[in-house]
């Protein structure tokens, strides 16, 4: 028997509208449901990650406000003499505010050698016959060594200086006078500054006397090498109090605070007055009104938020865990402070909250600025301090969005149900399968059947025309 692969062939019924219409009928409410509740455990989640990555953004700037090193910074305004920058500072969380007066007498330098006049004609002389070894040293901790080649030349030997890996900063230079009575000047310049710290040279063979600044072994005389620049401290004064350092950096000459020395100050002609850069150190106010304009800002968002999609008719309308989360931020900032100054709450520093529960810069107790200008530390002590109120958020928030919190749980869950709905979906659309193969089975067999009954219909009406004396009936 022919298989029939298009129900209603045979039999000429729409046998495909019926088998189509008897599936829709299993799976559309089905399928609907599954819809539905996808949408739903979406926007449910959707939802629950606008408030998280509320959550997150107030953490962030919570972090901030727990870090008492954010509160301890200070900066440093300098008035630069008419004549050019003199100075740079570098204040540290405890120096005291205050204002100073600072000149720079004197800058560090490093010392400069020059070979003598005549020792070399040109920069093709040779330094030593039979080559030896050159010692340098400046100041503590400062030396190395350098060997110098037989047949050395003067422009090798200034290559084999300046290359050398163990020089600790000495730089060789020729300079070519083009006066025969001079000829060609070795000059050596060490960047170790300092009045103690003067580049001495010494070697093991008087041939190389003329590149050092003593004679071999103790000879007579000078080396051939002679100082046309002594290393020398810096000298600044702060206040009139004349402070040395061997670099140009100064540290602690104003306790906690680096001054390094940029130029010399001018000096009033005969007068020995030298001009001042004006030091202003003060609180860095503009920083934690930056991070508190932040803090109120991310929880204003996050309250917003939690009110948006707790409104009626979003997903998270009555939620018990949202109604717990808005009660405990409120509670959080009334937690009372300790060690706090005369600051019992966060209210008191001039934040406040209004009837809709939105964080503000209030002065009814008194301003954020007040509070800077007579208790600047305190503030500090309110959000960072043990116990306080940034510290306390950060726990509050950590119990929802970190791993293993509430919100993230939550998510975990809703995640869990949608991959469920995801295999009950892949077995719903397996049985429609099996029941659209099971109809089409069954209607088949009808289609065969009725197709035969057709034929044998067709087969006996022109066997009973074909009779005698029949007659077809009229139309």
């Amino acid at each position: 028997m022919p298989l029939i692969t298009s129900a209603g062939i045979g039999s000429g019924l729409d046998l495909e509208s019926i088998i189509k219409a008897s599936v829709d009928a299993e799976n559309r409410p089905k399928m609907l449901s599954f819809m539905e509740k996808e949408e739903t455990l979406q926007v449910e989640l959707s939802a629950l990650g606008e408030v998280k990555s509320a959550m997150s953004k107030l953490q962030d700037i919570v972090k901030k406000l727990a870090d008492p090193d954010n509160f301890g910074k200070r900066i440093a305004n300098i008035t630069q003499p008419s004549t050019g920058d003199i100075i740079s500072v570098t204040p540290t969380s405890e120096i005291s505010v205050g204002t100073f007066d600072i000149a720079v007498k004197q800058l560090a330098q490093g010392s400069r050698l020059v070979s003598a006049d005549a020792a070399f004609s040109s920069v093709d002389d040779v330094v030593s016959a039979s080559g030896g070894t050159l010692t340098f040293d400046a100041g503590t901790g400062n030396t190395f060594s350098l060997a110098v080649d037989a047949g050395a030349t003067l422009s090798e030997l200034r290559d084999a200086i300046n290359s050398s890996t163990d020089n600790f900063g000495v730089t060789a230079n020729i300079v070519n006078t083009g006066d025969p009575a001079v000829g060609s000047k070795l000059v050596l310049t060490s960047n170790v500054t300092g009045d103690t710290n003067d580049l001495t040279i010494t070697s093991d063979t008087s041939e190389l006397d003329a590149i050092s600044t003593a004679a071999f072994g103790g000879a007579a005389g000078s080396g051939g090498m002679t100082y046309e620049q002594s290393a020398q401290d810096a000298i600044i004064t702060v206040d009139g109090l004349t402070v040395n350092s061997d670099t140009n950096t100064f540290k602690d000459a104003v306790q906690d605070m680096t001054i390094k020395a940029l130029a010399e100050s001018e000096q009033t002609a005969g007068a020995g007055i030298y001009d001042e850069a004006k030091l202003n150190v003060e609180y860095d106010r503009e920083s934690v009104n930056k991070m508190i304009d932040e803090f109120v800002t991310a929880y204003n968002n996050l309250v917003g938020n939690i009110g948006f999609q707790t409104r009626i008719g979003k997903p998270l309308n009555g939620d018990a865990s949202m109604r717990s989360l808005s009660g405990q931020l409120v509670n959080t900032l009334s937690t009372p402070l300790t060690g706090a100054g005369p600051f019992e709450s966060i209210f008191d520093i001039g934040l406040g909250v209004d009837k809709d529960g939105y964080l503000q810069k209030s002065s009814l107790v008194r301003s954020l600025n007040e509070a800077m200008d007579s208790n600047f530390d305190d503030i500090g002590t309110a959000f960072a301090g043990e116990g306080g109120v940034a510290s306390q958020l950060e726990t509050l928030l950590s119990g929802y969005i970190d791993s293993g919190g509430l919100i993230k749980e939550r998510e975990t869950n809703l995640n869990g149900q949608l991959d469920d709905l995801e295999d009950d979906v892949a077995n719903h659309e397996y049985r429609m399968a099996s029941l659209e193969e099971r109809l089409r089975k069954q209607y088949a067999g009808l289609d065969v059947l009725l197709a035969q009954m057709q034929q044998t219909q067709a087969y006996l009406g022109a066997q009973l025309a074909n009779l005698p004396g029949f007659t077809k009936a009229k139309s």
